[in-house]
């Protein structure tokens, strides 16, 4: 007779259970890989770990997401709840919560490019937080010395940039920053040539860019911390970005920007020889303005100096003919009264004169006795016998003396 065995049951925790789903679900290696199409809700991205935690649903089922720090970094768009997605991931397990789930490892928008998507949404961003204002623009100088060029050694654009800029202003200085205009490391090397020719102020202006591309090939410029070191750059940035129609972040946020690289050269410098040119015809039109303000002058200063002159030479002859009139009249003065003086002296010396004529002394009877010719005033020489003329004033008397 069979008896038959009854064995007992194995008894699982729930961890181990979960354990066991997990492994059951990542050594599935048609569920390493797997591209999953759904629309993001419950989305939750605020955590500092950088991790992205979400529901990815359709019209009948919905499925626990994660997307970890390490691969949310390297999204270039910014998922929001409601947006349809197409990603790659490997299906796993939760175990404290056994829950399963998707791990996410890359996505992308579904019907919108990922790259235009992140442009949008980097562009608005920026835009909202004044990076775009113009009132932050820095003006472009005008005789710029030193020209910064942040570009591929090895392009085109370099080559451009260059003939350019020698050619409009030979004297120029242009310092080359050789970087990566492509790829991960671009962005990095950019800011870091940004930084360094601030630091050491090593240039006036500087030009950044590159030839065109397609959206993934200029991708490197619509990084959002090269936009803020363009936007804190202290010199002056020109963005010369691809072709006419290509637009960056770059661009937007540079102070001046140009269609192409060709065309940042000519922006940043003048053309020395339209320069000289200008000099020449502001120097022909000052010469000839000077002339003819000097001719001007010429004659407002010769009329002006005949002016003068003939009020000087009248000012000078009315003092004149005032100082003679005034000479005349002191002259006059003086002469007549020199001339009473004299009168009075000379009435005075007649006077004395005419009391002193011996003709009116002799008329009142004094006489004049000569000897000899000789007038007698004396009668000590007088002697006996002398003979004398007696002169009175009606004639003359001859005597002789008879006595002592």
């Amino acid at each position: 007779m069979y008896t038959p065995k009854f064995t007992k049951p194995r008894v699982l925790s729930v961890s181990q259970l979960n354990f066991y789903i997990k492994s059951l679900l990542e050594n599935d290696s048609g569920l390493q890989t797997v591209f999953v199409e759904g629309e993001i809700s419950n989305l939750s991205d605020r955590y500092s770990s950088g991790h992205m935690y979400f529901s990815l649903k359709d019209q009948k089922a919905v499925i626990s997401a994660v997307m970890f720090s390490g691969n949310a970094r390297r999204l270039v768009f910014a998922p929001k709840n409601g947006m349809k997605i197409i990603c790659r991931g490997r299906v796993s397990l939760y175990e404290p919560g056994g829950r399963y789930q998707i791990i996410i490892e890359d996505m992308q928008p579904q019907g919108v490019g990922a790259l235009a998507l992140a442009f949008e949404q980097l562009k608005q961003r920026l835009s909202e937080k004044g990076l775009f204002d113009a009132r932050f623009k820095k003006p472009i100088p005008k005789l710029p010395k030193r020209i910064g060029v942040i570009t591929s050694p090895s392009g085109a654009a370099v080559q451009d940039i260059k003939n350019i800029l020698t050619r409009r202003f030979p004297n120029i200085t242009i310092i080359l920053c050789p970087v990566l205009v492509q790829g991960d490391f671009a962005p990095e090397q950019m800011i870091d040539a940004i930084q360094k020719l601030n630091r050491f102020s090593l240039c006036d202006v500087i030009i950044i860019g590159r030839g065109g591309g397609s959206m993934e090939d200029l991708w490197a410029f619509n990084s959002e911390e090269l936009a803020y070191a363009v936007f804190n750059s202290k010199i002056p940035v020109i963005s010369a970005v691809g072709h006419e129609t290509d637009f960056t972040i770059c661009d937007f946020v540079s102070d001046l920007r140009a269609p192409t690289p060709s065309a940042a050269a000519e922006l940043a410098v003048p053309d020395l020889a339209q320069i000289k040119r200008y000099l020449k015809n502001m120097n022909r039109r000052l010469q000839t303005s000077g002339k003819a303000i000097t001719d001007r002058e010429k004659n407002m200063l010769t009329a002006k100096s005949a002016r003068v002159k003939y009020d000087i030479n009248t000012t000078i002859a009315g003092i004149y003919e005032s100082k003679l009139r005034t000479g005349n009249a002191k002259l006059k003065a003086a002469s007549l009264n020199l001339m009473n003086t004299c009168d009075k002296r000379l009435l005075l010396i007649k006077s004395k004169l005419e009391a002193n004529n011996p003709q009116n002394l002799m008329s009142r009877g004094l006489a004049v006795i000569k000897k000899d010719g000789k007038t007698v005033t004396s009668s000590i020489a007088l002697q006996k016998d002398d003979r004398i003329i007696i002169h009175f004033a009606d004639g003359d008397v001859s005597a002789v003396i008879t006595g002592d």
